[in-house]
């Protein structure tokens, strides 16, 4: 048996991911993901006791960590590239933990590629990632503001505040994986948590699963966690105290000690009988069972003239471009008189011309924005100022459309506009406190 303690790092294509390998050639891989902002090097401390056991994949996202900033803006469009690059290394199957957008990652192979799949983590993961329109507002803002101000406030989001008191080295360490981030790469990132959503899906996933979650994580926090365990049919909760969303970082032990139990209990009848581990438990961290719960079955496209019906898409689009809380807002308003208007918008509007090919949403949102001013129809501007911000519109390219409005749609107009596009801007690009 060759011992490669001594890492491989390859710089791969566009379509794969960068990857480093540690461990032995001929144990059992585990592949392991970071989360949001981070880099390989989040799992640092897991190392020496998991190559013991296993040959450890580590990859990095895309414009993470020095890796090629060819951007992806899907979780699924991530797994498919980390599918790609273990198929060039002709690596089957194998085992997998993710943290955050890692564990995502992760559930999205265990969903689409099962036989690939041999058992699973989720670190800090979940099963939708808070709400689309928080994901989208901080791709605006990172579009806006560099990524700065993500760097500032990493450490509150990833560490307990003693933590981050008493280890400033590794706070700072934090701040700079975010800082060396490729800003349009980490956008994308944003858009594929947006759009993440695998709550009506989870009893699909066939592997046993171990949901590890910090006691006091403020991003994924515990009831995600317990989202997760209800659904997965053969899901383990493990609450590691003292611990926030970077909890393989804040708590290296207990994670490494979790890790190494699942993951030896669950490969014995799928890959190789695998030695257990032998270690004394550096932090008390409860594994629960969990009851299995029948996951509520997909829904049918309702067909309507031999074609899908628009309705679903439309609305897909519309919460995408105008945010969740202003579609929830106008369609809570909806009542019997208003009810047909907003289902006409969502079907026609929104799933016949806003789903064309013909124009990206960029340009939609250009040719609304002079729509709205050039009618006088300012009363839905400012949520359009929103979309166009979401769409990829920065706020200077917003202003040269104003601008152009000035001269064909008449001063007053613009005027109007620009007052209304100033204070939406400011809201939407301000960094958070």
């Amino acid at each position: 048996m060759t011992d490669e303690r001594v890492f491989r790092v390859t710089e791969t294509p566009p379509n794969t991911l960068q990857y480093r390998f540690d461990g032995p050639e001929d144990a059992p891989v585990l592949v392991i993901g970071p989360s949001l902002g981070t880099t390989w090097h989040m799992w640092d401390r897991q190392i020496p006791e998991l190559t013991q056991h296993w040959r450890v994949f580590r990859y990095d996202l895309p414009g993470h960590g020095g890796a090629p900033a060819h951007a992806a803006s899907a979780v699924g469009e991530l797994a498919d590239r980390l599918v790609a690059t273990l198929d060039g290394l002709g690596v089957r199957r194998f085992g997998y933990a993710g943290c955050s957008i890692g564990g995502a990652i992760g559930a999205d192979l265990a969903l689409r590629h099962p036989q690939r799949v041999a058992s699973l983590a989720l670190v800090a993961s979940s099963a939708r990632f808070g709400s689309a329109d928080e994901f989208r507002r901080r791709g605006v803002i990172v579009r806006t503001n560099g990524l700065e101000p993500m760097a500032r406030t990493a450490p509150e989001r990833w560490f307990t505040p003693g933590f981050a008191a008493a280890q400033p080295a590794i706070v700072e360490w934090s701040v700079q994986m975010v800082r060396t981030t490729d800003p349009g790469c980490y956008i994308a990132a944003c858009e594929a948590l947006a759009a993440f959503d695998i709550r009506g899906e989870l009893g699909r996933i066939g592997v046993p699963t171990l949901v590890l979650v910090g006691a006091e994580d403020q991003v994924t926090g515990p009831g995600d966690a317990r989202t997760l365990v209800a659904g997965i049919p053969d899901a383990r909760l493990a609450l590691v105290p003292g611990a926030s969303h970077l909890a393989p970082v804040e708590q290296p032990g207990a994670v490494t000690d979790l890790l190494l139990t699942h993951f030896s209990a669950a490969w014995q009848d799928t890959l190789a009988a695998i030695p257990a581990p032998s270690f004394a438990p550096r932090l008390s961290a409860p594994v629960l069972p969990v009851a299995e719960l029948t996951a509520a079955p997909a829904q049918p496209e309702a067909e309507t003239g031999g074609r899908a019906d628009p309705y679903g898409p439309g609305m897909k689009i519309r919460r995408e471009v105008l945010g969740d809380a202003h579609v929830d807002g106008v369609m809570a308003a909806a009542d019997d008189f208003t009810g047909d208007f907003q289902e006409l918008l969502t079907r026609y509007a929104w799933g016949e011309v806003w789903s064309r090919e013909g124009l990206d949403r960029r340009t939609r949102s250009t040719v609304t924005l002079t729509a709205l001013i050039a009618s006088g129809r300012l009363e839905d501007l400012a949520a359009h100022v929103s979309a166009a911000l979401r769409n990829g519109l920065t706020p200077a390219e917003i202003r040269e459309v104003l601008l152009q409005t000035a001269v064909y749609c008449g001063i007053p107009a613009a005027s109007a506009a620009f007052t209304i596009a100033q204070s939406v801007i400011h809201v939407e690009t301000t960094p958070p406190a």
